[in-house]
């Protein structure tokens, strides 16, 4: 019987560990489907997806998650209406959260072929593939041994970047036929919309709703969105500039400013780099970035959809170009509370230029 066990979650311990229930959502009718799930540190929990997408003869795989028996099930529920999974890509050489499903992926899947992105590593230790759980008869290197699916797939990459134990690089997917943009972290767009797992289990909403630490966990709508905003100032800023830090049972002290910093980092549910990918991986390489952001500006792109928070999220032809402009004139640093929300990530960033575990931006 299908389960929301994952039995691997110690290689990484994130929460909600053990315990990883799937949803499948359909994106684009009838093409594109998304299986989500929830990971985070404590009650800082994000959506996670992985996307399935129709292609001829089959069904595509893109970004693992956590392989429970319960998301395999999902999956093999759109293979009997669309064909055998044929493809498993992972997308990404530094997003662990992903490369951890690979493996149990590809032997619930053992017709499928394997493409992972040059410049793999693992951590703490740099082992190889194939030690990690890889099936090496079936991994091919994307934009070295070629492309999935080129006839109906636009591939192209952002980065490499490089970083201490290895490289940021994303392989980016247009899917011809919906005018789909895949990407794993290179954009997000956050806003109000909450995922339907956290209403499902909401401990960590009514969480980061409280006060203090004696307030009760009380279960409002009002409660909700207070705690998912708050949430999403922890995931993007990791120590929100809001938030004072007090040692008590309940650790967070929430300033006022707290609801103008969502606002202004919301921006209506807008479409924009990461926060924590602009502090901590493009100060070494901004032109990468915009380079990227120009060439999807110039991409017949209708949908983006990121493996986190909002998707699918709508765009037109302008939405890249000023993208591109913002990057550019790095006007996404500007005012006070934006900057003060990134302070922690920027001292953060340059510890670890001190510790030279990254190189000099």
């Amino acid at each position: 019987m299908a389960n929301d066990n994952w039995p691997w979650w110690p290689l990484l311990p994130l929460y909600p560990y053990g315990q990883r229930k799937t949803l499948c959502r359909e994106l684009i009718q009838g093409q594109i489907w998304a299986l989500e799930q929830l990971q985070g540190v404590f009650y800082v929990a994000v959506p996670i997806r992985m996307f399935v997408v129709k292609i001829e003869g089959g069904l595509l795989l893109y970004g693992a998650v956590a392989t429970t028996s319960a998301c395999v099930e999902l999956i093999k529920q759109l293979e009997l209406q669309h064909g055998a999974v044929r493809t498993i890509v992972h997308p990404t050489s530094s997003g662990l959260e992903h490369k951890v499903g690979v493996p149990p992926l590809a032997r619930s899947f053992p017709g499928a072929q394997v493409w992972v992105t040059p410049g793999q590593w693992s951590f703490p230790i740099a082992l190889p593939l194939p030690w990690l759980g890889f099936p090496s008869q079936r991994v091919k290197q994307i934009f070295v041994d070629g492309t999935p699916h080129p006839e109906q797939l636009d591939w192209f990459g952002l980065g490499p970047v490089p970083l201490g134990p290895g490289p940021f690089f994303e392989a980016c997917c247009l899917h011809q036929a919906s005018g789909s943009l895949l990407i794993t972290d290179g954009l997000i767009a956050v806003s109000d919309r909450r995922p339907e797992l956290l209403d499902n289990n909401p401990k960590p909403l009514l969480f980061h709703a409280r006060e203090n630490g004696e307030e009760p966990l009380l279960d409002t709508p009002e409660k909700r969105l207070k705690g998912w905003r708050r949430l999403v100032l922890f995931a993007c800023y990791l120590r929100p500039a809001a938030v004072s830090q007090v040692f008590r049972l309940f650790p967070f002290r929430w300033q006022e400013s707290w609801q103008q910093d969502f606002e202004q980092l919301s921006k209506g549910g807008a479409l924009q780099v990461a926060p924590i990918l602009e502090e901590l991986v493009f100060p070494r390489h901004r032109s990468l970035m915009a380079d990227w952001l120009l060439r999807c500006s110039e991409l017949p792109i209708k949908w983006v959809l990121p493996a986190h928070f909002d998707a699918p999220v709508a765009v037109n032809s302008t939405t890249f170009a000023n993208l591109y402009k913002s990057w550019c004139a790095n006007s996404s640093n500007s005012g006070v509370l934006n900057t003060l929300n990134r302070d922690f990530l920027r001292s953060f960033n340059r510890k670890l230029e001190n510790l030279k575990l990254v190189p000099l931006a």
